[in-house]
């Protein structure tokens, strides 16, 4: 159990545990919303017991459970005196900022009954109180978008050097005559590159071969487009990063997606791995006629 990491998210409605709860989920947490507080110690005695691979593990807990108020103190109290690495992480937000937020969603604030929403998020800031003192983490949401409170979770939670590495990319290369890849957020075009299909030595080979590859990749133009391929990934991959992203799919596409794409994903990919990104790299086409 000493092993077992535990972060409670709570705070205020509406300001943003939901999304706190994803941001940890995409690096690896096993996440649960809206446990019951009273179930949490047989819930991590099973985990610790049962569920060897599971390290990390993320909740929301927070009003919508009736018995929370009550118990919660006690039962994280007596968790901590059992070993369990017990964090709470604390969302805050302005009472105007969080009325706006329930205005927009038309939702209703579970303290607010019959009154009014600000009603209700004062009445829920006060019995707060005791547990936003209790925090190790705290993060006012005020000001911030979606984005930036993902960013600043995982911030939280994770070291710089793993910070820089979240996105994972995945390379594909295709046929443009089987259509473009459903998935793209990127695509290119590399017909305009020397295409081996009509040299005869070449054109049974695929782009994974030595001679294909020279063919395709060593020509002038061919350098000129790969150092400006890796500039732009190399501009674009921080700023996809900041941006949340956790998924980028870069499609490169020739006639046929067997010699041309094959080639240059496998160079892109390499640039992505030796740089020690997350990269899968797939040929969707290339044993097609």
């Amino acid at each position: 159990m000493e092993d077992l990491r535990v972060v409670i998210i709570t705070g205020l409605s509406g300001s943003g545990k939901s999304t706190a709860l994803r941001a940890l989920e995409d690096i690896g947490f096993f996440c649960v919303d809206n446990l019951p507080v009273v179930l949490l110690p047989r819930f991590l005695k099973i985990t610790a017991d049962e569920s060897h691979d599971i390290a990390d593990i993320a909740m929301v807990m927070d009003l919508r459970q009736q018995s929370f108020l009550e118990k919660y103190s006690r039962i994280f109290n007596r968790l901590k005196d059992r070993g369990y690495r017990i964090e709470i992480l604390f969302l805050d937000a302005g009472d105007d900022a969080l009325l706006n937020r329930f205005s927009e969603t038309r939702r209703v604030h579970p303290l607010s009954g019959r009154g009014s929403v600000m009603e209700g998020i004062l009445r829920e800031r006060e019995k707060l109180s005791p547990l936003k003192q209790m925090a190790d983490k705290i993060i006012d949401t005020t000001s911030i978008n979606i984005h930036q409170l993902k960013d600043a979770v995982q911030r939280c939670f994770l070291n710089s050097t793993a910070l820089e590495k979240l996105l994972v990319i995945h390379v594909t290369s295709f046929g443009y005559r089987y259509g473009l890849p459903a998935d793209a957020d990127v695509v290119l075009d590399v017909r305009f590159l020397p295409n081996p299909h009509y040299a005869e030595h070449l054109k049974h080979y695929d782009g994974h071969n030595k001679s294909v590859r020279e063919f395709v990749l060593e020509n002038e133009n061919s350098k000129v487009f790969m150092q400006k391929l890796l500039d732009l990934m190399a501009f674009l991959l921080p700023l996809y990063e900041k941006e949340g992203k956790a998924r980028l799919n870069v499609a490169l596409g020739c006639t046929g997606g067997k010699h041309r794409s094959v080639a240059v994903a496998n160079q892109l990919g390499a640039y992505f791995m030796d740089r020690n990104h997350k990269v899968t790299i797939n040929h969707r086409d290339i044993a097609k006629m």
